[in-house]
């Protein structure tokens, strides 16, 4: 009887293995998988570090959390720990802009307006070049400024063509943090101090507080950590979402926002 058991155990064993083997194509966890997973075990003690406290609603995060995703060009998915758990994109939300900026109004009216040379500053330096343009556009200067031209062609609807681009890049719908945009809204006065210098210099125009109301709801948009991973893959496969499989931007924008992004710090 014990014998019998054994062998139906074996057998049990033996069909997982193939069943894993015909969906993976791997007897145990992908290479990429099983390299995530050492990465994860081997950091998940590490408890250094502080949240972020530049906008009061951010230091309400979780420092706990911890989420790894990987996505290659050819559509695989690769994630472990908490790569489901939303957190707002930030400044990662630059070069995804910049990309919309390029494509909206074209390389010659972005580059009148902002400039592609690393700062030398820190990311919400109040300072502009020689010729009163933000250094580039992956700081905080720069950044307002790709809002502003997007404002200027879409008006009340730039937010929604941001939202809608960046959920092309990751493949989904995106949703915003209201608590952390209310946050920022009422604190981001140094931003505001950005945008009005910006506005003196024409590099902004119209309404600030709607370009600037744009930008802190961009900075409020919620993603995980596989949602950054398909972004990033997305422009690693030449503006196409391995995922979804749609063409997000043209070839040609991405390798100017690849460019500036390795120029520029990000």
């Amino acid at each position: 009887m014990v014998k019998g058991a054994t062998v139906d155990a074996q057998v049990t064993h033996l069909n997982n293995i193939i069943s894993s083997t015909r969906n993976t194509g791997y007897a145990t966890q992908p290479p990429l998988q099983r390299f995530l997973a050492d990465c994860y075990e081997e950091f998940r003690s590490d408890h250094s570090g502080a949240v972020a406290d530049y906008i009061p609603e951010l230091k309400r995060a979780n420092p706990a959390h911890f989420g790894v995703g990987l996505v290659t060009i050819d559509g695989h998915i690769y994630e472990v720990g908490d790569s489901a758990v939303p957190f707002t994109i930030q400044s990662v939300s630059k070069a995804f802009v910049f990309a919309l900026a390029l494509e909206l109004v074209g390389e010659e009216r972005v580059s009148a307006a902002i400039g592609v040379e690393p700062s030398g500053e820190a990311f919400n330096s109040i300072r502009l070049t020689n010729d009163n343009r933000p250094f580039n556009p992956m700081v905080n200067a720069g950044a307002i400024a790709c809002s502003g031209l997007i404002h200027q062609v879409d008006g009340a609807g730039a937010f929604e063509r941001i939202r809608e681009k960046l959920g092309q890049f990751a493949g989904r719908e995106l949703a915003v943090d209201d608590s952390v945009h209310a946050s920022e809204t009422e604190t981001g006065n140094r931003n505001r101090a950005i945008a009005w210098l910006l506005r003196n210099y024409l590099v902004v125009q119209g309404d600030v507080d709607a370009v600037l109301d744009t930008y802190f709801r961009q900075c409020a948009i919620l993603v995980t950590a596989r949602d950054l991973a398909v972004m990033a893959a997305t422009l690693a496969n030449r503006g196409v979402n391995p995922v979804t499989g749609v063409q997000v931007i043209t070839p040609n924008v991405v390798a100017r926002t690849l460019s500036v992004m390795t120029s520029s710090g990000m």
